[in-house]
């Protein structure tokens, strides 16, 4: 498939990797990324790019090759280019030379003087030092598949798996190939219908999960080592001898060799006998690259290398690059490590890594996190391109040191790194690994004891974490905030931030360690004003109002911030900001009700048991409510206009905020203002703009903090301060959550479909988790969609209150015991229907080993540990779980998201819940956790289940069956836990760069400017590859987004292609089977539907419903949009049969979600009656057209259009059931019948909404037709014509297609 009348070729919906330099545009160095500078730029901005060719001279074969560069790039970039093509894999130490003139490698091309198009570069070969050496094997290594997986403490088991390449054939049979194999009675019908077999009902796969078993990829060499000879002794090094490597071909011949400065040769060594000196004939081999050398000692070498590039040529190229702007994600769930796809392969050089990477003192990978992070966020931002390339670097380094960050976290953990402080208790004890410094979340000096102790300890760093993230995101010059992020880890959260200059400097006496704001708590403040403009600045931005604190001497301080917030004057002469917890107020609608300070008291009320006091409000809240009061303002300013007013406005106006507010110190027109471009001129200039330069709310972060004003003045000031925090929490529970709670149950936005996906909802509106419970029993009503909303905020809170349980006994156990603790805790958890009672299956050997360690987790039971998880509930939730909740929860769901949160790898396998005598019906409620059956209309609904199980040839055995005979079965086993992985939060920003050309593309297009909106939005793709790369979570977004502008637009080609990047990059860095990548994936098959490629879409279908299965369970509210799609496809495809079923669980899962008497289930009724037309059914196609028809007068009244072609279609069909009925003969004309009764929603599906968005919410701004939303206008005579044709009739003439959106040009 490709851009037809595009200048760019692409296989399966992807640019080649090959080809990703051929149009001309130079790359910025990772897989195809053109760089651009930003059309509406002021043009002395823009530096003019200019995109030639020129040819590079090799040494060797094939001594000439063309190559693209722009003049925005550097020689660097260039020579990225070079050593990815395959002609020059072998050139990793080189320069090159223009004119005679050597050229650094740090020059952007522009600077070269006399460098253009057709100009000649040389590659000139350049003599290797030892690093040089170490890091050329590790390149060939890596090219000819030597090199075995690594195994690292951050990325666990596949980590960034893709199954794209797997799911679908991409190269499969087309709609008409299919429907004339089924026609023909062809072995293959089966095989063209991916939907075949389908389980509604049915428990999901866990091999959906898995990559299925490949063929291990062609073997070039027999393995590559450092020899054991290294290091050279100081005789042979001052002769130039760097290293000494031992290889072994596929011939089976080892050859010992030694890494000199001019290159690699054949020495005399072998494994006992040491003589790096160079072999004499026949086995005389020299060459500067070790890649030429291996070629010329094994004969098979070319061969299997070629077939090794081959196979990789088969992948999709994103499936299989390295991550290197994100970390990748991890599957909780992987194949067995009995399987070959987790096998684990000898490979000596494996251990040897580290040395190759870091050298012998390992010193070459310390780095100074700090100075280099500071010093790149002081990088020049004047220009567009400085801006870019200042964001590009920032990303990388910051994914760099959340990397470095996370893997000594998990050293620290486990207890691999020294304290620096031995004697203080564990928790408060530092470290400092890699230049990174490190603490544990936990109040180990005693900071938050009246405010909860090591809860509260625990949430304030998280909180931290955030406003980093915040103060980054603003992105204010002078004022620094250190790398940070947080890292939770068998049970321990840690805190790892890039060190501050003199953060551990013994200051003199009488100096203070704090230089602005709290230095103990608030009983010492600190004053400086060099702070004040930089956290003025901060506090404005954030809306956190300028406030006085008072000391312990009841001294007055006057700060822009919270007294929490610190600021450090480092010994580098930079302004830090520390301790971001507090940019918020306290909610104090929450803490009031349920927390007390237990200072004093033995035991807290159950009433008021919250744990902790760091119950802030969001900062979205806090975002609405200034834009409510904004709108307010407005409003009153235009009232007095037409009044005839005069407002001066004093700045104490208690209005809120329109939409349509500038970032100057004016705002456009408010809500009642018209938006159309009809707009009169004289009408506009009379309401002109309004003058918001007096409007002012912030909120005081230190009210209900124990602040004692002193004066009259300042306690009405606090008062007041403490009115509006009030209200913003007043505005939460009044306004925010009940508009909520309505928009779920009018379907208005997209229902979640499991707790990460209802936690992002919640946060983008301002709600905090705790409030879950809360929406929970709002939704106690008998609307279906809120008793689903209730049964998934009931499965978050169990799956929150069971992960702070396992954390507190995790963290107290020993890394080896992990796994046994956790096992145990999930048998008590989803296995005790299996076994009442289940014991933990600890090693007493290990046991008797760490007889100081805490085993308390041995001793807890179902009973006990339900227990803890209703305390648990009621204590963070203000939640009663019902008396059955542990018999009602969704087995595989629930573990799902224990495993997300606590970091779990699992086996795959089917996981025995209950005693296998029960039957499928008590299955079936662990899945759909209700007590209805599928709806099965007609009887075409089977269950198909049974055929599942077939597929487990590669699972482990039964964990109930790996017990001992003596033993009762469990539902977990140790072995089952295959590995934990570090959870991380970081606080990297976005770029604002990038975000504001996207805003812009989707103004514009909300605007009905579509050609300015789509060349904004380009922009904004481009820029997002080249500040992030290409594989990175924002990328994947953007793509996705662009990918449903295209098909709104009827670009289908570009959005085919779009929605295939942003699959497979949603799959590697936020999960393969998180709500994001399922829904990239149902979109995706939609874009193949919609360029005729069924079977594909079909397929991309099914594996996106299996994913669903997975993630939700059955009858999720918006499965129908889904499944209605599915059946227009089956229907393209003429298989009506198929298609008639999926027709008739969509129409009764839209009669429990909205009712039978909804319009919806009437218009799903008016389309399952011209299915059940097409398959013969002529009774009850009658009985549900008079359903739709019924509904339709009653709700719409008999003028609407949809009764009235209810009414038509009604009187066809049953004149046409009475004709059938009386002229049997004539039934055999099966062309007259379907001309009759052709379905009219053929060809039309629709994107599915995206979670918690509304439907109105996409880029362009307009509203996708919604289930139920319109019927066909076609006749019945075109109808005829769609049958007679195999539905051409309705094709439109094609329109001018676009080009590759990845291949565009300025």
């Amino acid at each position: 498939m490709g851009v037809e009348n595009g200048d760019v070729s692409t296989t399966n919906g992807h640019q080649d990797e090959d080809e990703s330099t051929s149009n001309g545009d130079k790359t910025n160095g990772e897989y195809g990324t053109v760089i651009k500078p930003i059309d509406d730029a002021p043009k002395e901005e823009q530096a003019v790019e200019n995109v030639f060719q020129v040819s590079v001279l090799l040494p060797h074969q094939p001594y000439k090759i063309q190559v693209p560069i722009s003049t925005q790039a550097q020689i660097q970039d260039l020579r990225s280019a070079i050593v990815e093509l395959p002609e020059t894999f072998q050139y990793t130490c080189f320069h090159l030379e223009h004119n005679g003139q050597r050229i650094n490698d740090f020059t952007e091309i522009s600077d070269v003087k006399g460098l253009a198009a057709d100009s000649e570069i040389k590659l000139f070969e350049d003599p290797y030092t030892e690093r040089e050496a170490r890091m050329h094997i590790v390149r060939i290594r890596e090219i000819i598949g030597a090199a075995g997986d690594r195994i690292d403490s951050l990325n666990g088991i596949d980590a960034g798996l893709s199954l794209h390449d797997t799911v679908a054939p991409w190269t499969g049979l087309d709609a008409e190939s299919a429907a004339k194999q089924k026609a023909t009675g062809s072995k293959s019908a089966a095989e063209a219908n991916p939907l075949a077999n389908f389980s509604f009902n049915g428990l999901p796969s866990m091999q959906t999960l898995l990559a299925p078993n490949q063929e291990p990829n062609p073997k070039t060499i027999k393995s590559l080592s450092v020899s054991s000879w290294n290091p050279p002794p100081p005789s042979f090094r001052q002769r130039g001898h760097l290293l000494y490597l031992q290889l072994t071909t596929n011939e089976g011949e080892q050859f010992q060799i030694t890494s000199h400065v001019s290159g690699f040769f054949v020495n005399k060594s072998s494994n006992t006998k040491f003589d790096p000196l160079p072999k004499t004939s026949p086995k005389a081999v020299t060459a500067h690259s070790l890649l030429s050398l291996i070629e010329s000692l094994s004969p098979s070498f070319h061969a299997s290398f070629n077939s090794l590039m081959e196979v990789n040529s088969k992948r999709d190229p994103l499936a299989t690059f390295q991550l290197t702007s994100a970390i990748p994600s991890n599957p909780w769930l992987v194949s067995p490590v009995s399987s070959s796809a987790t096998a684990h392969q000898p490979d000596l050089t494996r251990t040897q890594e580290t040395y190759l990477l870091s050298g012998v003192e390992n010193t070459e990978t310390l780095r100074d996190w700090n100075e280099e992070i500071q010093s790149t966020r002081e990088l020049p931002r004047e220009t567009v391109q400085d801006r870019v390339f200042r964001a590009r670097l920032l990303a990388k380094l910051c994914t760099e040191f959340n990397e470095a960050a996370a893997k000594g976290a998990v050293l620290v953990a486990r207890g691999e790194v020294a304290p620096l402080n031995p004697t203080e208790s564990k928790d408060a004890q530092i470290y400092v690994y890699n230049n990174i410094f490190y603490s544990y979340g936990a109040d180990g000096v005693g900071t938050f004891t009246s405010e909860g102790g090591d809860e509260a300890a625990r949430v304030a760093v998280g909180k931290d974490v955030v406003g980093v993230k915040a103060v980054n995101q603003l992105d204010i010059p002078g004022l620094s905030t250190p790398g940070t992020i947080i890292v939770d880890y068998l049970g321990k959260r840690l805190v790892a931030q890039s060190i501050v200059p003199g953060i551990f400097k013994q200051r003199e006496p009488d100096e203070q360690q704090v230089d602005y704001g709290g230095v103990e708590g608030k009983d010492v403040v600190a004053d400086n004003e060099a702070f004040v403009s930089s956290f003025a600045q901060v506090s404005k931005a954030l809306k956190v109002k300028r406030h006085p604190v008072w000391d312990k001497e009841r001294k007055k301080h006057v700060l822009e911030g919270s007294v929490e917030t610190k600021g450090l004057l480092g010994t580098d002469g930079r302004k830090y900001i520390l301790d971001l917890y507090r940019l918020t107020p306290l909610d104090v609608s929450w803490l009031d009700p349920y927390w007390t300070d237990s200072s004093g008291h033995d035991q807290k009320p159950k009433e008021r048991n919250y744990p902790h006091r760091m119950s802030v409000l969001r900062p979205e809240l806090v975002e609405a409510y200034w834009k409510v009061r904004m709108s307010e303002y407005v409003k009153a300013e235009f009232d007095k206009r037409k009044n005839g007013q005069d407002s001066d406005g004093d700045g104490k106006s208690p209005d809120p905020v329109s939409e349509a507010v500038t970032s100057g110190n004016e705002v456009v027109k408010s809500d009642s203002t018209p938006t159309t471009n009809e707009v009169d001129d004289e009408v506009a200039k009379e309401q002109g703009r309004i003058d918001i330069s007096g409007f002012s709310f912030s909120l005081n972060p230190d009210v209900f903090c124990g602040q004692n004003p002193q004066t009259a003045e300042e306690k009405e000031e606090w008062a007041n301060d403490e009115r509006d925090v009030r209200a913003v929490a007043d505005h939460l529970h009044q306004k925010i959550i009940p508009e909520l709670i309505h928009d779920f149950r009018e379907g208005v936005v997209g229902f979640p479909m499991d707790g990460q996906s209802l936690s992002d909802m919640l946060h983008k509106r301002g709600v905090n988790i705790r409030y879950i419970g809360k929406l929970a029993s709002l939704a106690e009503t008998e609307n279906p969609r809120l008793k689903a909303l209730k049964v998934l905020t009931e499965q978050e809170m169990i799956a929150r209150a069971f992960k702070h349980i396992a954390n507190r006994y995790v963290k107290s156990v020993p890394p080896a015991i992990a796994a046994a603790c956790l096992a145990h805790l999930l048998n008590c958890l989803l296995g005790s229907e299996l076994n009442h009672s289940p014991k933990a299956q600890l090693d007493e050997d290990l046991r008797d080993l760490y007889n100081d360690a805490d085993f308390s987790f041995a001793e807890v039971t179902p009973t006990s540990l339900k227990a803890q998880i209703e305390t648990q509930t009621q204590m963070r939730y203000r939640y009663t779980l019902e008396e059955s909740w542990l018999t009602s929860i969704k087995s595989l769901q629930l573990l799902r998201e224990v495993a997300l949160k606590i970091g779990l790898q699992l086996v795959a396998k089917s996981y025995q819940y209950q005693p296998a005598s029960q039957n499928q019906s008590d299955d079936a409620r662990h899945l759909t956790n209700d007590n209805t059956t599928q709806p099965a209309t007609n009887g075409h609904i089977t269950n198909g289940a049974s055929g599942k199980k077939k597929k487990k040839r590669n699972a482990s055995p039964s964990s109930a069956n790996a017990s001992s005979v003596s033993e009762p079965p469990v539902t977990f086993v140790p072995d089952d836990i295959v590995n934990f992985v570090p959870l991380v939060k970081d606080s990297n920003s976005r770029s604002v760069l990038a975000e504001e050309a996207l805003e812009a593309g989707r103004i514009s297009m909300m605007q009905n400017q579509k050609e300015l909106g789509q060349e904004l939005l380009l922009e904004s793709l481009t820029l997002h590859e080249q500040i992030y790369g290409i594989l990175h979570p924002e990328v994947a977004r953007v793509y996705h987004q662009l990918g449903m502008l295209y098909y709104t637009l009827g670009e289908k080609e570009a959005a085919v292609e779009l929605a295939h990047k942003a699959v497979v990059i949603s799959e590697r860095t936020i999960g393969i089977d998180s709500s994001e990548t399922m829904l990239s994936y149902l979109n995706l098959g939609l874009f193949e539907h919609a360029v005729e490629n069924t079977v594909v879409a079909l397929a991309c279908m099914r594996h996106a419903l299996e994913l669903w299965k997975i993630i939700y369970g059955s009858n999720h509210p918006d499965c129908i949009t889904t499944f209605n799609n599915a059946a227009v496809m089956l229907q393209h495809m003429k298989l009506f049969h198929e298609s008639r079923v999926w027709f008739e669980v969509s129409y009764a899962i839209s009669e429990q979600v909205s009712g039978k008497d909804s319009v919806n289930t009437a218009t799903l009724a008016f389309q399952l009656a011209q299915a059940l037309a097409l398959d013969q059914d002529h009774k009850g196609a009658v009985n549900r057209m008079r359903e739709a028809y019924s509904i339709f007068h009653n709700k719409l009244g008999p003028d609407d259009r949809n009764t009235k072609e209810a009414d038509s279609w009604l009187d066809q069909l049953t004149v046409n059931a009475v004709s059938i009925a009386r002229h049997a003969k004539d039934l055999q004309a099966q062309k007259i019948r379907r001309a009759l009764f052709t379905p009219r929603v053929t060809l039309r599906t629709q994107p599915q909404a995206p979670v918690g968005l509304s439907s109105t919410d996409g880029l362009n701004g307009q509203a996708p037709p919604r289930v139920g939303g319109g019927l066909d206008n076609r006749s019945i005579d075109e109808l005829m014509k769609y049958i007679e044709s195999s539905g051409d009739a309705n094709k439109k003439t094609p329109t001018k297609k676009r080009k590759n959106p990845r291949n565009r040009r300025v």
